[in-house]
């Protein structure tokens, strides 16, 4: 389905409207956006200036064989972006192979990277390719590179300087031509000083960076892309539901924290709950955790409260005090940068498990 305007090799956006336009046509409470209008590189819309900055990004680097490291927040479109680079690439027809280094037990993660030979170790019954050989002529995407062993990077740098390495067990080293695509949604700086991700290996990965804005700071693009999603599913199903008055205020009042997943889970969960007119409000529902109760530089913590809970609280309040400046914040709180992120990651994690059972169907989409 091509609802945008295509870029062209070199980055250039062709025809887009003036952004002066988009906004008059955003805050008109109808459903006749100019979707038509979006631009497109690849599978990824937009039509604010970021994205229009994101697109010739790519523009310029998709046709090189420069590592790149994408770096944005969980939701932004990371995968995405790595596949767009693919598409645009010299040899489209080459191999794409994706792994999310954070879903890898540490054991397993060097047999997923490198593949073994048949009985290396128990369970290793047959010889197996690993992602590196796999990829081999084209582009291998590591989502949440930070989260990599120590050990493991260092392995890593070195293929990335040799284009060599050996599977598990083998006695002769393999050689492969693989162009790296990876990405994070932490800082790479405050990574490498929490000691989390080596600076050699973080300079060798992040020969083009790659800067995704998160969905508040590209708005105009909310309602756009929001049309799109309701577009797609209308064609799907044969139907022709459209959003709501408020529904359309809303969009562009809420923050969305799950930036566009977040954005294209609740255009399909109003969806589903819609006969006609989908409500976002109830999609969006009770699944956010109220914010703890600030007082200027005090944070309230009613009596009763779990310690654990307290604790999110002061840390969360904290960060935002220090406008989301994380190594700011563990000086504040006295605590090591490592053990900040380490809080944060399980925050994020109860979120999203309230979320998956907040909701009884599966919600499907990779942006």
């Amino acid at each position: 389905m091509s609802n945008g305007l295509d870029i062209c090799s070199n980055g250039n956006v062709v025809g887009l409207p003036t952004l002066s336009a988009l906004h008059d046509a955003q805050h008109n409470d109808t459903n006749d956006f100019p979707v038509g209008k979006l631009a497109r590189c690849g599978d990824l819309y937009g039509a604010s200036t970021p994205m229009q900055h994101l697109f010739k990004m790519i523009g310029k680097v998709a046709p090189t064989s420069a590592n790149v490291l994408i770096v944005g927040e969980s939701g932004t479109g990371k995968e995405l972006v790595a596949s767009v680079i693919h598409q645009m690439s010299k040899d489209t027809t080459s191999p794409f192979v994706a792994l999310n280094c954070g879903a890898v037990s540490p054991q397993l993660i060097e047999a997923e990277l490198f593949g073994h030979e048949r009985g290396s170790f128990t369970g290793a019954i047959r010889t197996q390719k690993g992602c590196f050989e796999r990829a081999d002529g084209g582009t291998l995407f590591l989502d949440e590179v930070t989260e990599m062993p120590l050990d493991m990077q260092v392995k890593l740098l070195r293929v990335l300087e040799t284009n060599r390495f050996y599977r598990i067990g083998a006695d002769e080293e393999s050689e492969v031509s693989v162009r790296v695509v990876a990405a994070t949604n932490r800082d790479p700086a405050e990574a490498v000083a929490a000691g989390i991700l080596r600076s050699d290996l973080y300079y060798r990965l992040a020969v083009f960076p790659l800067n995704l804005p998160s969905l508040r700071e590209r708005s105009d693009d909310v309602r756009l892309l929001a049309k799109l999603f309701l577009d797609q599913l209308n064609e799907e199903e044969g139907s022709s539901k459209t959003f709501s008055r408020a529904s359309l205020r809303l969009m562009s009042s809420y923050v969305w924290p799950g930036n566009v997943r977040e954005l294209k889970n609740v255009v399909h969960r109003a969806f589903i709950l819609a006969d006609r007119e989908l409500d976002i409000a109830q999609a969006i529902g009770p699944m956010r955790a109220a914010q703890p109760e600030c007082q200027g530089d005090c944070v309230t913590v009613p009596l009763g409260s779990k310690l654990a809970e307290a604790e999110q609280q002061l840390i969360c309040a904290t960060l935002d005090h220090c406008g989301g400046n994380k190594t700011m914040t563990a000086e504040v709180l006295g605590v090591s940068l490592k053990t900040l992120y380490n809080r944060l990651n399980e925050y994020q994690s109860k979120l999203f498990l309230q979320d998956a059972i907040a909701r009884p169907y599966s919600i499907q989409g990779r942006n």
